[in-house]
């Protein structure tokens, strides 16, 4: 039977969501006060669910402490009180959240002390969530 164990984090960061390939009119059309050039924050909650086999000497899926310092060293001393801008994973790609989520997936994938990684779900407003799952 698989179990599952999910972990809510705190980053803060800043972008401003802009396509170079856009022009300025197009930019403000798609991101509206997104695209101020001085950018903005948020206070991104960050949820990893992690799922797999109850080890039977420890009862987890995963163990906690290891599941923080992977995220502490692969996203949070990465991503928090940065410019998403800023990051080589943006260089190529706007930061949106859909952006952010994948990449926190991509980094947490195949670095997790046990289990599987499942979804990544970032809150960015109490209105706004995205998700990016394991099954397609």
């Amino acid at each position: 039977m698989k179990a599952y164990f999910g972990r809510r984090y705190l980053v803060s960061a800043s972008h401003r969501l802009h396509a170079e390939a856009l022009t300025a009119e197009e930019n403000r059309a798609a991101y509206g006060k997104c695209n101020n050039a001085h950018g903005h924050g948020h206070n991104y909650f960050v949820e990893v669910l992690v799922g797999g086999a109850v080890d039977p000497a420890t009862g987890m899926v995963v163990d906690l402490v290891a599941l923080d310092r992977t995220v502490d060293e692969r996203i949070l001393q990465r991503f928090d009180h940065t410019n998403l801008n800023l990051d080589t994973l943006f260089a190529d790609r706007v930061p949106t959240t859909e952006n952010f989520c994948q990449a926190i997936f991509d980094l947490l994938r195949d670095a997790l002390p046990a289990g599987e990684l499942e979804y990544v779900r970032v809150e960015e407003t109490e209105n706004n969530f995205f998700e990016c799952w394991a099954r397609g």
